[in-house]
This record gives structure tokens, C-alpha cells and sequence, in this order.
């Protein structure tokens, strides 16, 4: 049954390890707070419990290789978790991405009770504000170059393996350049084992990351990401 704030139906869930899609019974509940979903039809307890405080909801087609494809976000312990679903009838799975962000509306109406509508509405879901390969080097940097998939996420560039793993492998946070945040075209003179040769060099205030791209568009590309990031002053929520 669909009510307000309440809404409960299947989707083909990726597996976290063998990346089967599964049939799987999911739950929006805006009382409880959070959307579940089960393992089992009959099982009594979720598998997992996602609060709608840290949800988000992004159609992914080409990623997921369905064309009614919903990359879904959530925080579990303190690390952003990957969920991958798809339906095939794409009018419903429409209707979760609304029901999610209706969901979102209300959470922040009462989290914001002096905000308007206007200024709620960009919070309700997040698309990526880039996605791809780079290569990247660890803290060291001599420990050679890995090919990594990037998924910038507000100020957030997590790494991962793969593009459907469920958790990121590591995450670097872009501050504003106020704090001293700023992003170099090329890398130090002293650089190598990168296989791709288009560098790029961002510098936090702890140390530098650096990245190389396979090509020059796609080094501009993220450059100019990363510059938009850094010229947008931080909110006083973005220091926690």
C-alpha cells in the first residue's frame, strides 16, 4: 500500500560480493526515519538500516548497465556505503528516486525549520560532480601508481577499486582555498611510475595527492572540478 511517508516494494539488488542482482524487499518509512531492505520476503530484521539523514539517490544507467538503474548512499559507520538497484519497469523506479527525495523534503523541514523550500531543495539528492579513472599514488609516493575509479561527491573524491564496489577504498575531503586547499596542473619533477601523463597535484593542508589521467580532456575535466570546489567558501557544517 502506498501512503504518504510510506512505501515498500522489490528491486534487483546488486550483490556486494559476487555482483549478482538479487530480488530484494525494500521499505521507505519516513516515521522510522530510514530506508531497509530485507534478504529475505518473511525475514523479521533488515539487512540493512539506512537513515534518510544521510541518504542520496542518483540514477546511474550506464554504470549499474541497466537503463532503469539507482546508485542509493548511505553512511555506515562513518563510511559512505554503495547500494546498486534497478527495476524493470522505469516508472518505478521513479517513483523511489520521488518517494527518497520526498523522504529527504520532510527529514529537512524539520531539521531546518527556518530554511525555505528553495534552499532545501538543492539538499534533497546530489548527482556526481565527476566520475572516472585516474591513477593514484599513496602518501609516500614511491609506491607507484594504481588505476583507481574517482567519484567526486559534493567535497567529497572517493576512490574505489571498482565502480560497483559497495565502499570506497579511501576518500580525500576538498576544502575551499580559504584553507589553503588548491589544485596544480602536472605533478613534482620527481614523480614516477605513473603510466598515464597527465598529472594533476591537489594540495590540502596535511600533504599532496597526486593523480594522473589517461588523458589531456579528462585532466581538464577534473581540474575544473576540482577548481569549482576549492573556489566555494565552506559552510560552517563542512568543518565537522
Amino acid at each position: 500500500p502506498f501512503c504518504a511517508g510510506y512505501r515498500e516494494g522489490f528491486l534487483w539488488k546488486r550483490g556486494r560480493d559476487n555482483g549478482q542482482f538479487l530480488s530484494r524487499k525494500f521499505v521507505l518509512s519516513e516515521r522510522e526515519g530510514a530506508l531497509k531492505y530485507f534478504n529475505k520476503n518473511d525475514a523479521k530484521e533488515p539487512k540493512a538500516i539506512m537513515k534518510i539523514e544521510h541518504l542520496n539517490a542518483t540514477f546511474q544507467p550506464a554504470k549499474i548497465g541497466n537503463p532503469h538503474g539507482l546508485q542509493i548512499t548511505y553512511l555506515k559507520d562513518n563510511s559512505t556505503r554503495n547500494i546498486f538497484v534497478y527495476h524493470e519497469d522505469g516508472k518505478e523506479i521513479v517513483d523511489w528516486f520521488n518517494a527518497i527525495r520526498a523522504a529527504r523534503f520532510h527529514y529537512l523541514q524539520v531539521a531546518f525549520p527556518g530554511a525555505s523550500d528553495a534552499d532545501l531543495v538543492p539538499k534533497l539528492s546530489r548527482n556526481y560532480l565527476k566520475e572516472g579513472y585516474m591513477e593514484k599514488t599513496g602518501p609516500k609516493q614511491t609506491e607507484g601508481f594504481k588505476k583507481r575509479w574517482f567519484t567526486m561527491d559534493d567535497r567529497r573524491l572517493m576512490y574505489f577499486k571498482d565502480p560497483l564496489d559497495a565502499f570506497a577504498r579511501g576518500e580525500v575531503f576538498i576544502g575551499s582555498k580559504e584553507n589553503s586547499y588548491k589544485v596544480l596542473e602536472g605533478l613534482p619533477p620527481s614523480t614516477q611510475g605513473n603510466h598515464w601523463q597527465h598529472g594533476i597535484t591537489i594540495v590540502t593542508p596535511d600533504r599532496k595527492f597526486l593523480f594522473a589521467c589517461e588523458t589531456e580532456d579528462d585532466q581538464l575535466e577534473w581540474i575544473n572540478t576540482f577548481q569549482k570546489v576549492i573556489s566555494r567558501p565552506m559552510l560552517p557544517q563542512e568543518y565537522a
